[in-house]
């Protein structure tokens, strides 16, 4: 059927590409610490990577939604992966670490928004949404496997070892990204180009003063502020008490987050369904603290893993909410994808500061004191989302009867067509301070609009 070769091809390279993503994970911290970084130029270092992700945001989307060729775009990106993956094997000094954090930063952020546009062309918005829960499966399958794989590599060969074998995992990614056909995406493409233009300055403006965007980014930046460092600091102790068994620690540390994300998303995606975003968005934050109080308290090495457990709650949290509040606080416009920036560099923002933040603590104080900083600013975030975050979840109209079962996921059905006016298929939604948006008054976006 139409475009199976495609969509099955999609599937892997969203399986090999969170394999190229493991390898640039906390396995850096590891490998520095054995090259006699310190945990200050560590901190830098990986500040450096988180920064120019942040900056690349809003310029990487552009780039890739100003091209029709996004395969192209995407083969880019995965070249510079491969190269900033070699830099980091074959050259461990100052200069060209950083600047292969530079080159891996903004080559992620053009390569996730384009494999977005390569499944938006692929199924449509109608079924773009079990598209995106196709890829995060196949990511997430492709996570645990070579976190474990890389962990014995670093343990059993070397630290550089992790990076030449990220470097030679960009190319089945590449062989699967060429595998999908441009007859298959070629349809969609001008009806992307259409949608990602619409955008205006007074919807901008109601989107930056709204209460939820502005409560829901200061929880990003706050989660982001707390949950950054934690694991890169958690290798770094791992590697100072346990020597060559840190890859294996930090692998497993990796691994045991992703079984609890498979177990418990489609739990947390029915809660947030039945119950609300705000219950949801408690749970993930209240796992934060915990854990950054667990993590200053534990001191051998494999009781890291147990407590890494709670890295997947949270992270199953925000996952899920973070596309769900975006569509709730933009229905009603075309900005969808800017909400979805306007969090990003929120996250940003906390994480950049996470990273030195920490890394300046735990040489001066130690990595009990930086924990517990850690563990506070998760605190602080629970409060925020507790006291000030309002209920988002909307009253839909009833569900249109199911699809069959993963066969718009995988894109082999025709599309289904979108009705005329789809701001008839969402409520209207009073808006921060009095505003009401009128079903059909600016075009709806719902996830996916605008890859």
């Amino acid at each position: 059927m139409r475009g199976r070769r495609s969509a099955r091809a999609l599937d892997w390279l969203n399986f090999f590409l969170a394999e190229v993503q493991t390898g640039f994970g906390p396995f850096v911290a590891v490998y520095l610490t054995s090259q006699e970084w310190t945990e200050f130029e560590i901190g830098l270092a990986l500040s450096v990577g988180t920064l120019t992700a942040m900056l690349s945001q809003v310029p990487a989307g552009a780039l890739v939604d100003a091209t029709r060729r996004k395969r192209l775009v995407a083969f880019s990106a995965l070249l510079s992966l491969a190269l900033s993956a070699l830099i980091f094997a074959a050259w461990p000094d100052t200069l060209p670490v950083l600047g292969a954090e530079v080159l891996h930063g903004f080559a992620s952020c053009i390569l996730n928004p384009a494999v977005a546009a390569i499944s938006l062309a692929l199924v449509g918005q109608a079924a773009l949404g079990e598209r995106l829960g196709r890829n995060a499966r196949y990511r997430a399958i492709g996570n645990g496997i070579t976190a474990g794989l890389m962990g014995l590599v670093g343990t059993y060969l070397s630290g550089a070892a992790v990076f030449w074998l990220t470097a030679i995992l960009t190319l089945p990614a590449m062989f699967a990204l060429t595998r999908i056909r441009a007859a298959d995406l070629a349809p969609r493409e001008e009806e992307m180009q259409h949608a990602a233009a619409e955008s205006g300055w007074k919807g901008l403006r109601n989107l930056v003063t709204d209460r939820g965007v502005l409560v829901f980014s200061a929880c990003c930046a706050l989660f982001a502020l707390s949950n950054a460092a934690m694991l890169p600091l958690a290798g770094a102790e791992a590697t100072a008490r346990a020597g060559r068994m840190a890859n294996l620690i930090i692998a497993a540390c990796i691994v045991v987050p992703q079984l609890v994300t498979a177990l418990i998303s489609p739990w947390f995606g029915r809660l947030a369904a039945q119950r609300g975003r705000r219950l949801v968005l408690l749970l993930g934050l209240g796992a934060l603290p915990l854990r950054g109080l667990l993590l200053a308290l534990v001191e051998h090495p494999f009781a890291l893993v147990l407590v890494q457990a709670l890295d997947g709650i949270s992270a199953t949290a925000f996952g899920i909410l973070l596309p769900l509040l975006a569509a709730d606080l933009t229905r009603g416009s075309r900005l969808f994808n800017t909400g979805m920036g306007v969090f990003g560099l929120a996250s940003g923002i906390g994480a950049t500061a996470s990273t030195t933040v920490a890394g300046a603590l735990a040489a001066h104080y130690g990595t009990g004191i930086a924990f517990a900083a850690l563990a506070g600013a998760g605190l602080l975030a629970f409060a925020l989302a507790l006291l000030a975050m309002p209920e988002t979840r909307p009253e839909l109209p009833e569900e249109a009867p199911e699809m069959r079962d993963g066969e718009a996921a995988a894109g082999t059905t025709p599309d289904a067509a979108p009705p005329e006016d789809d701001a008839a298929a969402w409520p209207r939604r009073p808006a921060a301070r009095g505003r009401t948006v009128e079903p059909g008054s600016v075009g709806p976006q719902e996830p996916g609009d605008r890859a």
